[in-house]
């Protein structure tokens, strides 16, 4: 729901809801809570807990003024200055030679959980885009040579593709929504994109997005579980060149170093992470027997996903735009995933299986991982 200073008030005072009072259903106590904070407070059964200014709601502008507050780096961890000043949550970064990372702000500041983008945004989107291909697919289906030097993207977000369709209008910034179908599409047009990684859904998931039928691969969208839910895990992803006319993404999903149950008594950090996996584990709605599809299946979990270079890499890493890599040059080469020997995450047994990806680019999933056999 979009922000207001009574829900700022209530998160920082006394009084918290703990009931839906009666006559209410979910929908019409939350328009309530929206429009009269303190009202939707009072008629909840309320109960007193202690008020805290440090529990403040943080605006959008404070969430990236937040990471210049580092000993990390890069200070701002891709945030910019420019970013922090025009309070503009979108960004992108060139950590190595002939890669790039772009990331979206998908919040949508209008309200509600889902997220869409905006089209100043999207028009930025395409702008990185053309500045890191040395051709893409032009709105008429056709090629359009830029001359730009090439670079390997990564596309990351908080949404997913499916979870990108709420279309509410942001009052601060009036006009239509660009939701998840819209922006794979544009992605689509490119071939240098080889990965969207996301969040949100709180899941492990690997699925294959293909491209245009006989002119771009298509690319992965790589989606993780979270900490504050079962199974508690966050992904290592790794681009790697394979010196072949193919690259490899390896997803290897990662266990904090908590224990495995909470132990009485104590009162370090790893036994805080002890006790968040075990109420994790057993919460009623999203525990590791409510809601089992978190973990994700043997396919999602440790991978290695193959895909055909959309470009040379070495002539790239020499300062050229030149293209031609055996295997990327058209959309018919095929696409590769398997799990990876790295194990994270409950054991599943798994066989090879095959996905066609539109007509063109066929990902195949082999079992790698001994330990997930």
């Amino acid at each position: 729901m979009p922000a207001n200073a009574g829900i700022d008030a209530i998160a920082t005072g006394p009084l918290k809801p703990s009931g839906l009072p009666a006559g209410y259903s979910p929908q019409t106590y939350i328009a309530l809570f929206a429009s009269d904070p303190a009202t939707a407070v009072a008629i909840a059964t309320p109960r007193v807990v202690g008020a805290d200014p440090r529990r403040t709601l943080l605006d959008h502008n404070r969430y990236i003024s937040e990471h210049f507050t580092t000993t990390g780096t890069p200070v701002g961890h891709g945030f910019t200055s420019a970013n922090r000043s025009a309070d503009i949550g979108y960004y992108v970064v060139d950590p190595a030679p002939a890669v790039r990372l772009i990331a979206l702000d998908t919040l949508n500041r209008g309200g509600y959980n889902d997220g869409s983008i905006d089209q100043a945004q999207l028009d930025w989107l395409t702008a990185r885009l053309t500045e890191c291909s040395s051709r893409f697919v032009d709105a008429g289906g056709g090629w359009a040579a830029t001359h730009n030097p090439d670079r390997l993207v990564m596309v990351l977000s908080h949404h997913t593709i499916n979870t990108m369709e709420n279309p509410t209008v942001d009052p601060a910034n009036p006009g239509p929504r660009i939701m998840g179908d819209q922006v794979l599409a544009l992605l689509q047009r490119f071939p240098n994109v080889v990965a969207w990684v996301n969040g949100h859904t709180h899941v492990n998931s690997v699925t294959p997005r293909p491209g245009l039928a006989g002119m771009t691969a298509g690319f992965w969208e790589i989606n993780t579980a979270a900490h504050i839910d079962w199974p508690a895990q966050c992904r290592l992803v790794e681009l790697v060149d394979n010196r072949d006319g193919t690259l490899s993404i390896f997803g290897t999903l990662v266990d904090h170093a908590g224990g495995l149950a909470p132990v009485a008594g104590a009162a370090g950090v790893l036994d805080l992470a002890a006790t968040a996996r075990a109420l994790a584990a057993n919460d009623n709605q999203k525990g590791a027997r409510a809601y089992p599809v978190a973990a994700g299946g043997a396919e999602d979990r440790n991978v290695e996903l193959l895909l055909p270079a959309p470009f040379s890499i070495d002539a790239a890493l020499a300062g050229s735009s030149a293209q031609g890599g055996a295997a990327g040059a058209n959309g018919s080469a095929a696409l590769t995933a398997e799990p990876n020997t790295a194990a994270a995450g409950a054991p599943a047994a798994g066989t090879t299986a095959a996905l066609v990806l539109a007509a063109a680019a066929v990902v195949a999933r082999r079992r790698r991982d001994p330990l997930e056999d």
